[in-house]
């Protein structure tokens, strides 16, 4: 069976979490990821505490089992969101885009499970000492914002200088690339790609079209410019940000402007010219809907074949 020591931490069947999509992972996928045995997670994205309670009171209408929220640490509500999962005592909370240290007393109080996700060595050795139970160590193969390292590089090194269990995030698309996590010293993985095309996953229809469509060359990292680069499936959006951030005429203000309500557009609207529609290197792996359960029962079958030396069948 496909175990770790992550498993007994969080109270979870598989060591498989769901990646929190601003403006797509909300309560209706998450339950639906934990209630197949992983762990679903709500993204508490840029809105404010209403948003996020709404979506935890569904999650926890459809489960019973453990689920998170993925905090940005960057966004204009963070305190209050902060507030939130503690006070509504949320089993576990992932952050991105900063550093937890402010609000990670008041979580651990409240008996929460912090996961920190991290791009590099020092800073999971950081989240260790600030009392992480784990971390998620993601490379730039994954869609949405990302670092300068890959997966294979990172997690291993991130392993060895860690004593909690690291969990491998971008470019994991099917059991190889699980079995691959593990072998490289994970406990366990991050999805967010394949579970877009979920069939409990909200995301506009043409979201889902775009990413079954997607071959292996079909994504494109943009924001290199600004400091905060982005890895999303080509479209006209992102071809003409690319062009701009390249063009010494256009400000970086400019820029930034230009990326306003873009992942709104893609998810919510389906809008090709407006949106940015955020997916990882491993898109064109991802070529048919299913629901989560099919999904991880899927995964899970795959990894455990390969980690016991059996054949790999697609």
């Amino acid at each position: 069976m496909l175990n770790s020591e992550l498993c007994s931490i969080l109270g979870i069947e598989y060591p498989i979490f769901q990646g929190g999509m601003a403006w797509i992972a909300d309560g209706k996928l998450a339950a639906a990821v934990s209630e197949a045995g992983g762990l679903g997670i709500i993204s508490a994205m840029n809105a404010g505490a209403d948003y996020l309670k709404k979506e935890i009171e569904t999650a926890r209408s459809l489960t019973k089992k453990p689920f998170g929220v993925n905090i940005m640490l960057m966004s204009p509500h963070v305190a209050e969101v902060a507030q939130v999962v503690a006070d509504l005592k949320v089993p576990v909370v992932t952050t991105g885009a900063g550093n937890p240290a402010k609000f990670m007393p008041m979580w651990q109080e409240a008996g929460i499970k912090v996961i920190p996700v991290i791009p590099s060595v020092m800073l999971a050795k950081r989240m260790e000492k600030l009392g992480a139970v784990a971390v998620v160590a993601e490379g730039g193969e994954s869609g949405g914002h990302i670092g300068e390292l890959n997966t294979m590089a990172l997690v291993p090194q991130v392993a060895d200088a860690l004593s909690i269990p690291v969990i491998a995030a971008g470019g994991i698309g099917d059991g190889r690339g699980i079995a691959a996590a593990f072998m490289l010293g994970a406990k366990g993985v991050q999805m967010g790609t394949r579970f877009l095309v979920a069939n409990e996953c909200g995301v506009h229809p043409n979201y889902k079209a775009k990413v079954l469509k997607a071959s292996d060359i079909d994504t494109i990292v943009t924001g290199r410019k600004l400091g905060h680069p982005v890895r999303s499936l080509k479209t006209s959006f992102s071809r003409n940000f690319f062009m701009k951030e390249n063009d010494p005429s256009i400000s970086n203000e400019e820029l930034e402007s230009a990326g306003i309500g873009a992942l709104r557009a893609a998810a919510v609207d389906g809008d090709d010219a407006k949106g940015c529609f955020i997916a990882g290197q491993i898109a064109g792996m991802v070529n048919r809907e299913q629901s989560a359960k099919e999904i991880i029962d899927e995964l899970v079958s795959q990894a455990e074949a390969l980690l016991k030396g059996t054949k790999w069948v697609r």
